[in-house]
């Protein structure tokens, strides 16, 4: 299952390097404030990770049927509160904009239907003063093995 979950980050990041600049994008699930006290974070900061793999066995001889489900969390980071939640949306905006191109066959048994969430976290005290998050999430049906 690990595979499952690597091939489809990996598909997801390769989509995303485009149109973010190659720095800011990371395969990790780490929280922001454990990170800022881990390495040093550079912000914006954009991280892609696999929250959920679901194995339905729809298909009878295949190792992995079913659902994998993304996550694209970027992290933005200022000193000011003014403007930060419109540089946010910009990004997610991007993120959104490649997601709706990238709809249909991802290849390597992957299908992305197209549909996606986005949630948003208020601003809290972090990183340069003032951070806020947003989260977008997908789903990928696998058919491998």
């Amino acid at each position: 299952m690990a595979q499952v979950s690597r091939a489809a980050v990996e598909k997801l990041l390769s989509l995303l390097k485009p149109a973010i600049i190659d720095g800011q994008i990371q395969s990790q699930n780490v929280a922001a404030d454990l990170a800022e006290r881990a390495v040093e974070t550079k912000y914006p900061s954009v991280c892609v990770y696999c929250e959920k793999l679901a194995n339905a066995a729809r298909e009878k001889f295949r190792t992995f049927s079913g659902k994998a489900q993304l996550a694209v969390e970027v992290r933005l980071s200022q000193d000011r509160l003014e403007g930060l939640e419109g540089s946010l949306l910009a990004y997610i905006d991007t993120v959104t904009q490649v997601l709706d191109q990238a709809r249909g066959d991802w290849g390597s048994g992957m299908y992305f239907g197209g549909a996606y969430e986005v949630a948003f976290s208020p601003v809290k005290h972090g990183g340069r003063n003032f951070l806020q998050t947003a989260k977008v999430t997908l789903q990928v049906e696998v058919s491998q093995g």
